[in-house]
């Protein structure tokens, strides 16, 4: 049998392990610098706690099953609804506003394309409590300083932001009904993926979104900037309620210095449903791959979930996208060295010898590999090398008769004696140079 991963899910081995930790450690730097806590969550939670949120239609991208107590489940396909149960079993006994981060992995049964696998992990950060601007600013910075902690700078990354309740009094203007709304957001948010013969449907045939039509649609979703939005919103009766949030939130972001990063763009409406507020999504410049980034305000979804009636906003970042733009952009860093120092043996009676200095340096927190064999010193060596060591211990029978060890600088080809309880000591000052 030759036994593969499944479809859509990856092994990691050492190297791709070394990129998958290097993005973790990115993210929880940012996140814990911005004052987020960690949590976590099951991986397996009741079926109905995405059916509640989502629809019955959702369980055809999920892996569900009937477990052994006669439970429907599945394996999560999103945090936000672990996150709401969480939060409303504790909601009285946690500090408002809540900041709290994770990075689980994601399960979707969904069709495999560059950039999107049946598998994912994602990082997750969350706002909640807190129903000014400034938390949405203070999301959308978050974001964007993961983007700077990987190299990244504005001319890499486009932050497009729009506002729910701008949108909404522009279509509202052109004439969607409440009934009509969600279908008019899903028609903006798959605007740029439209064949024509998909537009020409929607300009030819009655749409829920009726009496507003898809050029009524377009006309909203083309608008681009500030300015020309408060030129729409002019002109309606709470136009200038509907802007403000937005406006509030630009001039924060551009109070912190990041406003280069960002663009207003009312095709970003993000599909699903309970968003309320901000929405924003971040791309590569060029656009060659998926959103990198997404989130929003959804400000009554943690009532219909848990209970609790709190504003929140959040967004969610894969690691999959992410690592593709590294790669894309050279910044995928070299994986570490397995070791730090290689303990080498010249006779066989030396390695006792070798054990005892392997394990007085793997006390010293150093990390130390040998050979298990004996062999000859030069093969040894190349063990090391391959092994990415940056120094190497040899120990000899001269060496023994005076209580010292020959250190190697692999890097610096350099070499000198030293004594035995001293090795850690010096090895740590070589490590640190």
């Amino acid at each position: 049998m030759t036994a593969k991963a499944l479809p859509g899910f990856r092994d990691f081995p050492p190297h791709d392990l070394a990129l998958r930790a290097y993005i973790f450690a990115a993210w929880r730097r940012v996140a814990t610098r911005y004052g987020f806590e960690e949590y976590d969550g099951p991986p397996l939670e009741p079926l109905d706690l995405y059916t509640s949120k989502s629809g019955d239609e959702i369980v055809g991208q999920l892996y569900n099953f009937v477990d052994k107590g006669d439970r429907p489940v599945a394996l999560r396909p999103e945090m936000t609804p672990t996150l709401a149960r969480m939060v409303a079993e504790r909601a009285n006994g946690l500090k408002k506003p809540i900041r709290w981060f994770s990075i689980p992995q994601l399960f979707r049964y969904e069709r495999q394309q560059r950039g999107r696998l049946r598998e994912h992990f994602q990082l997750n950060c969350d706002l909640i409590g807190e129903a000014g601007a400034l938390a949405d600013a203070e999301i959308i910075a978050l974001a964007i300083d993961v983007m700077r902690e990987f190299g990244l700078g504005a001319k890499d990354i486009r932050v497009r932001v729009s506002d729910r309740r701008a949108l909404t009094a522009l279509l509202q203007a052109r004439g969607v009904t409440a009934d009509g709304m969600y279908a008019a957001y899903q028609f903006i948010d798959k605007l740029e993926r439209m064949s024509p013969a998909d537009l020409e449907r929607h300009r030819t045939t009655p749409q829920p979104y009726a009496p507003a039509t898809a050029d009524d649609l377009i006309a909203v979703a083309g608008l681009r900037g500030l300015s020309q939005v408060e030129s729409a919103v002019a002109m309606l009766p709470d136009g200038a309620a509907a802007v403000a949030p937005l406006t509030e939130t630009l001039a924060a972001l551009d109070a912190m210095g990041l406003s280069d990063w960002i663009e207003i763009d009312f095709t970003i409406v993000r599909g699903l449903a309970y968003y309320t507020g901000t929405v924003f999504e971040l791309f590569d410049a060029g656009k060659t791959l998926r959103a990198i980034c997404g989130g929003g305000r959804y400000d009554t979804l943690l009532q219909s979930l848990g209970g609790v009636d709190l504003p929140a906003l959040g967004f969610g970042m894969g690691d999959v996208v992410l690592g593709e733009l590294l790669k894309d952009r050279g910044l995928r860093p070299e994986p570490p060295s397995a070791i730090d120092c290689f303990v080498a043996a010249v006779t066989p009676e030396d390695q006792p010898h070798v054990l005892r200095i392997a394990h007085q340096l793997r006390d010293a927190g150093i990390r130390v590999e040998y050979a298990f064999g004996q062999t000859a010193v030069g093969k040894q060596l190349k063990i090391a090398d391959a092994r990415g060591a940056r120094l190497a211990v040899v120990v000899g029978p001269d060496d023994r008769a005076t209580g010292t060890a020959q250190l190697k600088d692999l890097q610096g080809s350099t070499q000198e004696a030293v004594a035995i309880d001293a090795l850690a000591a010096r090895c740590h000052e070589l490590l640190a140079g």
